[in-house]
């Protein structure tokens, strides 16, 4: 919560008060790149000089408010349905990816030595009650030699409609056909243990103050938080700690996908020896039909900035940027957008 408010006082500090007056630009949804879009809103801010007011909701606000028209763009981790986008056929909602980012599975034992290392099957186990202490003979037999505490398993899951619940989700579902069949994938489904948080933030809290917790964040919070978090088994039999390399291995097999003019692509479980399973892009939701053209220009000019002099600082914040080849062909979707009259 502290990275948060810290992150939300930078943006007063540089926007100054928001108001309906003074705002050009408004914004909600995904907490996954929270970190990052505030980065570049008070990067183009100083440089550029317009106020852009964007309120880490959760990807199913987010996607809630561009369909009621309360902003002028939206942020997901989850790509709309295509029942979704024929709802909202004739406002041609675009999918923008913006970055590339990792969810983690963090945990909370200050006395063990080393990371642990989980697969998917054994995350499947622990998320659905199955395994309940972390000495279970299944972790065991994972990282052997590891003195793991007789202690009971805490899950924490996001409550709130979820992008990274999405990405999560896809995951255990991808490598669990149990999975599959139910809970299942989305936004928001039916846990069946655990406790909730709200947002990135929230989860990211309630494991770093219950021993024994182990909740799904993006890596940013993570490393925010001083949490450790596992190596996580990918598809190739490999253990793979969540990086800039091992995310831009996992999302590079979309690229040509993504170029052909859908951008609605998932990269979990991916092939490649040094992929990290849980990586996901994540996406900016416009409407090209914007009805105001000076909104759409200046909405354009940003998303601009975020996918060439943005992605020059993703790392920092650990994140990945997206593959060179691919941001050629995902400006060109903005055309459309400064068409807008």
């Amino acid at each position: 919560m502290r990275a948060r408010a810290f992150l939300s006082l930078l943006l007063a500090l540089v926007a100054g008060p928001i108001s309906a007056q003074s705002v050009d630009l408004t914004g909600a949804g995904a907490t996954f790149a929270y970190p990052m879009y505030s980065r570049w809103i008070s990067d183009y801010v100083a440089k550029v000089g317009i106020r852009i007011n964007y309120q880490s909701i959760g990807s199913g606000g987010g996607i809630r408010q561009l369909s009621e028209r309360t902003v002028d763009f939206g942020a997901s981790d989850a790509p709309l349905t295509d029942a979704e986008l024929a709802q909202l056929a004739e406002r041609r909602i675009l999918h923008v990816p913006t970055v590339i980012g990792a969810v983690v599975a963090a945990y909370n034992l200050p006395g063990l030595r080393g990371k642990l290392k989980l697969s998917g099957p054994v995350l499947v186990d622990i998320y659905q009650g199955r395994i309940t202490k972390w000495n279970d003979s299944r972790i065991a037999a994972l990282n052997p030699g590891a003195k793991l505490p007789n202690r009971n398993i805490l899950v924490v899951y996001r409550a709130d409609g979820s992008g990274t619940t999405y990405v999560f989700t896809d995951y255990l579902s991808t490598i669990s056909p149990s999975w599959a069949r139910g809970p299942g994938k989305g936004m928001s489904v039916a846990w069946p243990v655990g406790i909730g948080g709200r947002g990135n933030e929230g989860v990211s809290g309630q494991v770093r103050q219950i021993l024994g917790a182990i909740g799904y964040m993006e890596l940013t919070y993570a490393m925010q938080n001083n949490l450790t978090f596992a190596d996580v088994e990918n598809a190739a039999g490999h253990f793979v700690t969540p990086n800039q390399a091992s995310m831009t291995e996992a999302a590079a097999g979309a690229v040509r996908r993504m170029s052909g003019g859908d951008t609605r692509v998932s990269v979990v479980n991916a092939a490649g020896s040094g992929a990290y399973p849980i990586t996901s892009y994540t996406w900016l939701l416009i409407d090209a039909r914007m009805a105001n053209a000076a909104k759409a220009k200046k909405l354009a000019d940003f998303v601009r900035y975020a996918l060439t002099d943005g992605q020059k600082v993703t790392t920092a914040l650990h994140y990945a940027p997206l593959p060179s080849a691919l941001v050629p062909p995902v400006l060109k979707q903005l055309d459309a957008l400064t068409a807008a009259k």
